[in-house]
């Protein structure tokens, strides 16, 4: 760290200042000669021929003058320049006399020159002459001239018109006006680095009055800087130990060990802790065992209240420069820690036994990253690389989270080029079970397996515009599975399940498909553009639905377009996945992924975004928590992805408001229509079941307390108003839910 004495600051601004000045003027390249009339001035003069730029030392700058410029036709800086114009500088005092012959650019370079009153002549070839009188030149000074110049056709022309008569006689030719125009600049001599050879070792300033030495970088103190007597997020506010931002080595704002692990090894431990409330209404079969005995209702009461705690703590362990630069190696491990509790009010909800009653309680840990990372190469000078990562770690396969968004197992390569417009991954999961309740990592594996690459692309239509192409493998071999619950999930329970033959059990089966997706996500001047696009092609050896084997073609679309104006994002969107016609032929046509959650229409402020509708009591969900896709599976962490399923077209508006810096608004607006209604109304034996599912409505609240990340207070509500499809499948009655969420960070 550099500080500055008050006197170095103000010889640094005056040397600017004179620099800023030069830089108006064209830079000077010329190779001048310099004649002297009397011979006894032969030590200033200068052969005519052409050379290498001389510079002086900086001591003969104090008692000596300087003068350079351009010539050029025009007054307007691309104006053509004058080449080979003759200049001639006379002392009016000494008579002493100084040429120079411009360059090919119309550069002029004339310096060592007596301080005094000049006369200035310039002469070309086709151009009128121009002279300048008086010119006045002063010791450790640099004149700068811009000189246009006229044609000596326009001068004629203008000779041959009449003089009016007021304007008396013409003047004597020795005093007719100079022709052409000129702009003139000033500055030091001794500051142009042009001109000045070195700077003398005595007029530098003391090292005191240049820097201080710091014995140790990572120790400096911020200064007490107190602008407003108010409280507020000001630079330099002191901290508290509970502040994340406060000054601390485990926070990795300097070494953690400097003595063993050197200057370049950093721990980062970060802890949060998120509260999150959920109460809502969603249809509620009240299966064979209701609640309330004797009563007939096929669906009971729909109200559920849902209560997770969730503490995280990350420990990262890295070596680097703690900045821009990719760190050379990383261990980090994240634990985390869910006390969820639900309340029902039909019973068979929490478990299938109607003893487990109508509240759960769940705890559970699980490791969401344990993993090592190693940089492997640099591949330039502007941080590209390449690096390598194995462990649990996070990944999102896209901008939104249409396709894959989970922590899991995984090895992965990744990487930038050309200064890092192009961005690449490539990575292979093998993944764990889940638990039901909180949805975190377990310690048993299980038989499914993702290669998934990547590659963001920059710049690639307009600038700001970012485009993804992305390819991934989705192989979930055929298994059984109970979940915490007791639940089946894999298979889903609902179609052939059962093989008929006595004692065969579940009919297990496999999923193998690829999907095949471009993307994109930035602006095209005001216009913020998000659209993505997957193709999905693969097969089931055993579709439930279709009990059979099926082969899969299907598709997602999705846009987003939203301008900004003023403290408003106004946005528009549409979704759409393909649906299937004939759930009983070979060829499955709707679309699912593979573990998504999708931040789009609205996030977390949309009641089908959001909340789990299940398909009457058969067991499985129509739409899973966190998913846009009504892909009828029985889970979307432990169940298999399901293609024979109804598709759905959802059409979108919204707002999002910066009410303040620390408060923000959301406003949405769902319209839901099934794309196919023929697997509804092949597995619930009811036709016709129409195709408008509803409209959804959202508002929602975020602010943060302080202008940081580590406090976030989050809630909003939501509803969905039943169309006659749903009325066909459940009720008419409106569906809702309150939510709120605190969390904090450190």
């Amino acid at each position: 760290m550099i500080f500055f004495s008050p006197r170095q600051v103000r010889r640094a601004f005056c040397a600017v200042c004179c620099i800023a000045c030069f830089v108006l003027a064209p830079r000077v390249g010329a190779n001048l000669s310099r004649q002297s009339a009397p011979p006894a001035q032969d030590s200033a003069k200068q052969s005519s021929e052409q050379g290498p730029p001389r510079r002086i030392p900086r001591q003969q700058a104090q008692s000596t003058a300087a003068l350079d410029g351009v010539v050029r036709t025009g007054s307007s800086p691309s104006s053509p320049p004058v080449a080979s114009a003759v200049l001639t500088l006379r002392n009016e005092q000494s008579s002493q006399s100084f040429g120079a012959t411009t360059s090919a650019e119309g550069v002029f370079r004339v310096f060592l020159l007596p301080p005094g009153h000049y006369q200035l002549r310039v002469e070309a070839k086709d151009y009128a002459p121009f002279v300048l009188s008086n010119v006045a030149l002063q010791s450790n000074e640099v004149v700068t001239l811009e000189i246009s110049l006229v044609t000596i056709a326009a001068m004629e022309a203008r000779s041959r018109l009449p003089r009016l008569p007021e304007l008396g006689p013409a003047p004597a030719a020795d005093a007719q006006p100079s022709s052409g125009t000129y702009r003139e600049f000033r500055h030091r001599l001794d500051s142009d680095a042009r001109f000045i050879e070195n700077i003398s070792p005595d007029t530098l300033p003391p090292v005191a009055d240049v820097y201080n030495a710091v014995p140790n970088r990572w120790a400096l103190e911020q200064p007490d800087y107190r602008r407003y007597p108010q409280r507020g997020d000001y630079v330099y506010t002191k901290s508290h130990w509970y502040d994340p931002f406060h000054h601390n080595r485990f926070k990795g704002d300097e070494p953690i060990w400097p003595e063993l692990l050197g200057q370049q090894v950093f721990l980062n431990i970060t802890a949060s802790s998120e509260s999150f409330f959920d109460g809502r209404r969603v249809p509620s079969p009240s299966n064979v065992s209701a609640e309330r005995p004797g009563s007939s209702g096929f669906f009971g009461k729909g109200e559920q209240a849902f209560f997770d705690q969730t503490l995280r703590f990350t420990f990262d362990l890295f070596h680097g420069d703690a900045a821009f630069k990719p760190v050379d190696w990383r261990i980090r491990i994240t634990p985390e820690l869910s006390l969820n509790n639900l309340k029902v009010r039909e019973l068979g909800l929490v478990g299938p036994d109607p003893r487990s009653g109508t509240n759960r309680f769940d705890e559970h840990v699980g490791f969401q990253e344990a993993f090592v990372e190693v940089k492997l190469r640099d591949l330039g000078p502007n941080y590209d690389f390449v690096s390598a990562r194995a462990g649990i770690q996070q990944f999102n396969a896209d901008f939104r989270g249409f396709l894959f968004v989970d922590e899991q197992p995984a090895l992965r390569i990744f990487g930038n080029l050309h200064s890092g417009r192009i961005e690449y991954n490539l990575a292979y999961f093998h993944f764990l079970e889940k638990n039901s309740n909180s949805g975190l990592n377990s310690f048993e594996r299980r038989h499914q397996q993702v290669l998934l690459g990547n590659v963001y692309l920059q710049d690639f239509f307009f600038p700001g515009y970012t485009a993804e192409f992305v390819a991934a493998w989705n192989k979930d071999d055929p298994s059984l599975h109970y979940d915490d619950n007791g639940f089946l999930v894999r298979p889903a329970p609902i179609g052939n399940v059962i093989n008929q033959t006595p004692g065969a059990g579940p009919i297990l089966h496999g999923v193998r498909v690829g999907y095949f997706g471009w993307l994109g996500s930035g602006h095209i001047h005001r216009l913020n553009l998000t659209h993505a696009f997957y193709q999905a092609l693969g097969e089931d050896t055993f579709n439930p639905i279709a009990g059979r084997r099926v082969t899969i073609n299907a598709q997602m679309a999705a846009a987003e377009i939203s301008y900004d104006k003023d403290w408003i994002r106004y946005r528009v969107s549409t979704f759409y996945t393909s649906g299937d016609a004939n759930p009983r032929d070979g060829r499955a046509r709707g679309f699912d992924s593979i573990v998504d959650l999708p931040n789009f229409a609205g996030g977390l402020f949309s009641f089908w975004n959001r909340e789990a509708v299940r398909l009457l009591s058969s067991g499985i969900l129509l739409t899973t928590p966190g998913s846009l896709i009504p892909s009828l599976r029985s889970s979307k962490e432990e169940g298999q992805a399901s293609f024979v399923n109804p598709g759905i077209f959802l059409a979108n508006a919204g707002a999002d408001f910066e009410i303040t810096p620390k408060l923000r608004g959301f406003a949405n607006f769902n319209f839901l229509r099934f794309e196919r209604t023929e697997p509804l109304e092949f597995l619930l034996f009811q036709s016709p079941i129409h195709h408008t599912f509803g409209e959804d409505f959202g508002l929602g609240v975020e602010y943060r307390p302080p202008l940081t990340e580590n406090i976030v207070l989050t809630g909003g509500a939501s509803a969905l108003q039943p169309g006659q499809g749903f009325k066909d499948i459940y009720t008419g009655r409106t569906l809702f839910s309150l939510f709120g969420s605190v969390k904090f960070t450190f």
